[in-house]
């Protein structure tokens, strides 16, 4: 359960296939898919690092250490903050507004758009975080896509350490700040929330204003049920 297979298909044609293997010199073996962040926690992205500005980044751009490397037609636009070690790849985006905290990898043709957030996390091709959105300690795969204003919350209130239910399973992750695994080709919608430790196999939807937890298996679509009441307004 949890192979690296069943959520990321594309991986080889990432830039770094090697974080995704089971045994990677330097780091513990991958056990589960979890594992893969405290790869990153642990100081992956500054081993691979070499730092190099090879696409455009506008006047008004700020980039914070000499840790970064940013790809080939890659453009980091006016307003965005890099904070190293990171790895931006080729023909990728970063926005206006865009923050970058360290310990980051995005891989090519990814976008990081408008206020949005990102730490400690993996975008593999084609991923897009465009618009206000925060991934905390994430991995999110090929072409998945986040609505404006999605959250990938990587901490709970009491700081405890997250857990991933299965059934009448609970397997331990030994890890506080876990946001979300999300398979290639999801699709999160407008406004959605997935609570720490979320797990979501390939092809998922997750409707607009929704809050996720859990592990959802390949080709899910969760949905937010609500009633809408109408009335009208009396006239004065």
């Amino acid at each position: 359960m949890f192979s690296v297979s069943e959520y990321f298909k594309f991986v080889d044609n990432f830039m770094f296939p090697e974080l995704f293997e089971k045994k990677l010199n330097g780091f513990d073996d991958l056990e589960q898919i979890w594992d893969i962040l405290k790869r990153i926690h642990r100081g992956f992205v500054a081993q691979k690092v070499k730092p190099q500005i090879l696409g455009v980044v506008e006047e008004g751009a700020i980039l914070k250490g000499e840790d970064i490397y940013v790809g080939k037609n890659t453009k980091i636009q006016a307003g965005a903050m890099i904070i190293g070690p990171a790895i931006i790849g080729a023909n990728a985006e970063i926005r206006h507004g865009a923050y970058i905290r360290g310990h980051v990898i995005v891989a090519d043709g990814a976008i990081v758009g408008h206020s949005s957030e990102v730490i400690r996390s993996v975008l593999l091709p084609g991923a897009k975080a465009p618009h206000f959105n925060y991934v905390g300690d994430s991995i999110l795969g090929t072409k998945v896509n986040l609505g404006a204003g999605t959250k990938l919350s990587n901490l709970k209130n009491d700081v405890s350490e997250v857990l991933v239910k299965v059934g009448n399973e609970t397997y331990e992750t030994h890890l506080k700040k876990f946001g979300a695994i999300l398979g290639d080709n999801c699709m999160i919608g407008c406004n959605a929330v997935t609570n720490p430790g979320t797990i979501m196999g390939r092809n998922c939807r997750v409707y607009p204003n929704s809050t996720v937890s859990g592990v959802h298996s390949k080709n899910a679509i969760i949905k937010l049920r609500q009633n809408i009441e109408m009335g009208t307004v009396s006239e004065d």
